[in-house]
């Protein structure tokens, strides 16, 4: 028997050795199982719901801005595209003629069934079995001057046998005046006399003499606006001139007297110079007085228009691609770069569009520097206590005031106070006119600073506070005073911080309304806060906005269902012009951020 003490120890053979157990793969460790109390203490512990309502959060912002854009521009963008002109025969054997906007379906009340005849009640009664609604169509019918009416709903058992129809010859006319007319080409005159019949040589005619009275037409509004503009300001500065020598030194004065003589010569200037410029608008007149379209209206009416009068006509019903396309460029073309008419309701938004920069780019330039000395000293110079926490409460607390009451405060101390201060000093021979002591684009500008100051204030401290401490005690280090430092070090820095406060300032004030219908903005303005007049920026007048624009155009509008395309129009080029702005200076922050790349913010 082996003596166990004297027998050899066993030695494991190595891994991987044929024939042992550590031969071929192992297998994989078993995962650890988390262990919770319960399944809805793990859920809640792991943070499940809170992310999940977070996400949602964020999804349903997205989806409602991007609905929000999507709408404006669907609706904006096509606003300017020309639509068929359709004609619609009744039952009675009238005939309505015009656009198509929109059209639904709905249930008559007993009121309107009762007020039907015997085949008009049979098609809706029918329609109602089968359908379970009538549907009706709202037309634009124009012809405003001869109808009354803009609109006009079309259910379908008004309708006769023949029921809708394009018919080839129906043209759309958009006026000066009056909005459109819709009709048929009859007959072209000249000089009162008859000399095409029939629309297509009407039609002819027209498209060959339209583009010279047009610009007759253009030339007659240059002469009424500047020149006859300038001669109205020279009259009126040397009646201001005389005014203000009579206040001086009285009216028997011997400069009152020169003064006097000298507003008695630019007087007669003025009136020959008024006299040659109505002679050449009456004889720009009388030429176009000549050429005059005559159209017949669906409706049995004979219209005879003068080409002048019309800015734009085209056949709708025999337009193909290339010609809808230049008429939608045309619209556009004209709303960028033409002065409103009808009310608003048509033309273009060329003031509007320069007074919401001029206004927007103001503001910013008054509301930065004093936002950014503000956080300079909050920041840099005053110590903490009670003053300073107090400070930055009421600096909080004014980004939540209503955006009224800042036009309120504006009305009565920018307007009233100061600017009524300057024209008693500066303007005495202008009163009772005020100059300065009225709503105008320098009154708005400031209002609309202190209305985003909070914004520009909270950010630039923020971005300051941002810049690293070791800067600051580098700049120390080397000699260099505590303005020094901020001057070289902490703003440069702390720049792109400050830029997207001007940024969100921007954004707020450019789409401010209620402010601005009191201390500036207004429904037209026929001379623009920016000109080719001497000082060039004219601070005291009233200007239009696009954001009141839109306002006058949705609820002060007495024409409101033509008027409602040109509201989401008007929205997508304010978004437009804000978004422009926004990436500029965008784009100037990202250039300051890489100029800057040690800064912290």
């Amino acid at each position: 028997m082996t003596d166990l003490a004297t027998e050899p120890p066993q030695v494991d053979p190595p891994p991987g050795t044929p024939g042992t157990p550590g031969d071929g793969p192992k297998p994989p460790a078993p995962k650890r199982k988390r262990r919770f109390r319960g399944t809805a203490t793990s859920f809640y512990a792991a943070g499940e719901p809170a992310r999940w309502l977070a996400g949602g959060g964020l999804a349903l912002c997205l989806v409602m801005i991007v609905a929000l854009v999507l709408l404006v521009l669907y609706q904006g963008g096509s606003t300017f595209w020309p639509s068929p002109l359709e004609r619609f025969e009744t039952r009675t054997g009238g005939a309505v003629q015009g656009e198509v906007t929109r059209d639904e379906t709905f249930v008559p009340g007993p009121e309107v069934l009762d007020a039907l005849g015997p085949e008009e009640l049979a098609a809706a009664e029918a329609q109602l079995a089968s359908e379970g609604g009538v549907r009706r169509r709202l037309v634009r019918t124009g012809n405003f001057d001869l109808t009354g009416e803009h609109f006009r709903w079309i259910p379908d058992y008004e309708l006769g046998p023949e029921g809708r129809t394009e018919p080839a010859w129906g043209v759309v006319i958009e006026r000066l005046t009056w909005g459109r007319f819709y009709g048929t080409p009859a007959a072209f005159l000249l000089d009162g006399e008859v000399i095409a019949e029939g629309p297509e040589a009407s039609w002819e005619l027209f498209l060959e003499h339209h583009g010279d009275s047009r610009d007759r037409w253009e030339q007659r509004r240059d002469l009424e606006i500047h020149d006859i503009g300038a001669v109205n300001r020279d009259l009126e500065a040397a009646r201001l001139e005389l005014r203000g020598v009579e206040l001086d030194q009285g009216s028997t004065s011997a400069a009152y007297a020169e003064a006097l003589a000298a507003a008695a010569v630019v007087e007669a200037e003025g009136e020959r110079d008024f006299t040659r410029l109505s002679e050449e608008i009456a004889a720009l007149n009388a030429e176009n007085a000549r050429y005059v379209l005559r159209l017949d209206t669906a409706e049995g009416f004979t219209k005879e228009l003068e080409l002048s009068e019309i800015v734009r006509a085209y056949p709708a019903n025999s337009l193909n691609l290339g010609d809808k396309l230049s008429i939608y460029l045309s619209r556009w073309g004209e709303f960028l770069t033409d002065d409103p008419r009808e009310a608003n309701a048509e033309g273009g938004v060329f003031p509007a569009i320069w007074g919401t920069l001029a206004m927007t780019m103001l503001m910013s330039l008054l509301v930065v520097p004093f936002g950014v000395l503000a956080a300079l000293y909050l920041r840099e110079y005053a110590k903490d206590g009670p003053v300073v926490a107090a400070v930055r409460i009421a600096v909080n607390n004014l980004a939540g005031v209503p955006s009224i009451v800042f036009g309120v405060f504006g009305l009565g101390f920018f307007c009233y106070i100061v600017g009524g201060s300057i024209d008693e000093v500066f303007f005495p021979e202008r009163l009772p006119s005020p100059t300065f002591g009225t709503g105008g684009l320098l009154w708005a500008s400031l209002t609309l600073a202190l209305l985003t100051l909070p914004v520009v204030i909270v950010a630039a401290e923020e971005a300051l506070a941002a810049v690293p401490s070791s800067m600051r005690e580098g700049s120390y280090a080397c000699g260099a005073s505590k303005w020094q430092t901020i001057q070289r070090i902490v703003i440069p820095r702390a720049m792109p911080g400050i830029m997207t406060g001007m940024i969100l300032a921007m954004a707020r004030g450019a789409g401010e309304v209620a402010p601005l219908m009191l201390v500036g903005a207004v429904k037209l303005a026929p001379e623009l806060p920016v000109d080719g007049v001497f000082p060039f920026l004219h601070a005291q007048r009233s200007f239009m906005h696009l954001g009141f624009h839109i306002y006058d155009l949705g609820f002060q509008s007495q024409n409101s269902e033509a008027a409602k395309p040109m509201v989401f129009t008007t929205t997508l080029l304010l978004i437009a012009i804000i978004t422009g702005l926004n990436v500029f200076a965008v784009w100037l922050r990202t250039r300051l951020r890489r100029r800057f790349v040690a800064s912290q913010f």
